[in-house]
């Protein structure tokens, strides 16, 4: 299953909402029988590397959006959760 743009509204941060989400999305993917879950997230997003680090996740790998993204350095991680691990 792939988590795709999970994201909170700025005035709602902090309140443990995507942590929430986040295990939900656990829990339904492993409802449904899923072995794993994977999802992206840009090197600037600090945050979210925390959470999903902190749900079980591991980074598996590392790419570049673009020729501009390669030049600039700017890295795009790619995250897995082994439901099996949780």
């Amino acid at each position: 299953l792939e988590l795709k743009r999970m994201s909170v509204s700025r005035e709602h941060r902090g309140r443990g909402l995507a942590r929430a989400l986040c295990r939900e999305v656990l829990a339904f993917a492993r409802a449904r029988g899923y072995g794993a879950v994977v999802l992206s997230t840009s090197m600037v997003q600090v945050a979210a590397q925390r959470l999903y680090e902190g749900q079980g996740f591991r980074r598996v790998g590392t790419s570049y959006p673009s020729l501009l993204g390669t030049l600039l350095n700017f890295q795009i991680f790619h995250y897995r959760c082994d439901l099996g691990d949780i």
